[in-house]
């Protein structure tokens, strides 16, 4: 491997690695809001997505719309023991599930294994907690899907995304010598955020995303002229947070190393 070039890949996990569309957490917390009566929306339920879940919890309830309609319906401002209540309510209900969500996306065990063969090291980093991940991670791995690392917010003292502390991490585990030799893949605002903050090439991978928001029979059903719509849309949202490239799928990303090996060599770098 030549000194200016990618040597580690860093990968999300729901809605970039496995469970298409990010489904697992969205109902859960869709549900532990109308439980205090409370109706939020998909959007809503999915804007933080990829951060850790309490920070998700904290970020939903500090809406304006859901603030309000807290307000209304408790009869004052939500505190911090709101935020851990609703979190009590919300970590066993998507332990219960969270193995029906473990398939890999199309194409991931194959491009895995792709950029294995080309020297890379295959790290990644989650808004899951480590309980979370001790079932995700066995059931993954069982279907074929298994990073070379893996990191939870539990492992840098609770910051999660957007901070960069995960993926820096991964660089001294797996040891990456400098960021700018890093790229970063996730499905959501909060991962292209997290890459940036880390000084990696940031890349958001569109269909399957949380961003996107469809399974893949929703997407999958769409007309052509629908696809190429929200593909757009989410497209924006990556680029407007920073992202340096974008994906359609996690089977360009071997292609877009080398576009970006290229870029290397001619001396650029994330930001520049």
């Amino acid at each position: 491997m030549k000194a200016n070039q990618i040597e580690g890949v860093i990968l999300d996990w729901a809605g970039t690695a496995v469970d298409f569309g990010c489904f697992a957490p969205v109902h859960v917390f869709i549900d532990i809001f109308q439980k205090v009566g409370i109706d939020v929306t998909m959007e809503e339920a999915r804007a933080p997505m990829g951060m850790l879940k309490i920070d998700h919890i904290r970020a939903m309830l500090s809406m304006p719309r859901i603030s309000t309609l807290w307000e209304e319906r408790i009869g004052r401002a939500f505190n911090e023991q709101d935020v851990e209540n609703l979190y009590g309510e919300f970590e066993p209900a998507l332990l219960s599930s969270l193995k029906e969500y473990t398939d890999p996306l199309p194409g991931v065990v194959e491009t895995v294994e792709a950029l294995r063969k080309q020297g890379l090291k295959i790290g990644s980093t989650t808004g899951y907690t480590q309980s979370m991940m001790d079932i995700v991670v066995p059931y993954a791995r069982n279907k074929g899907y298994q990073p070379d690392y893996y990191i939870t917010p539990d492992g840098t003292s609770s910051f999660g995304r957007p901070y960069p502390y995960m993926i820096y991490r991964n660089m001294e585990e797996l040891k990456l010598t400098a960021p700018w030799k890093v790229v970063k893949v996730g499905d959501t605002t909060s991962d292209i955020k997290e890459g940036v903050n880390a000084g990696a090439w940031s890349v958001g991978v569109i269909i399957g995303s949380s961003e996107m928001g469809l399974s893949y029979d929703e997407f999958h059903g769409l007309s052509d002229e629908e696809k190429a719509t929200i593909i757009s849309k989410t497209e924006k949202r990556f680029i407007d947070n920073g992202a340096n490239y974008t994906i359609y799928s996690i089977e360009e990303l071997p292609q877009l190393i080398e576009k970006i090996n290229r870029v290397l060599e001619e001396g650029k770098r994330p930001g520049s």
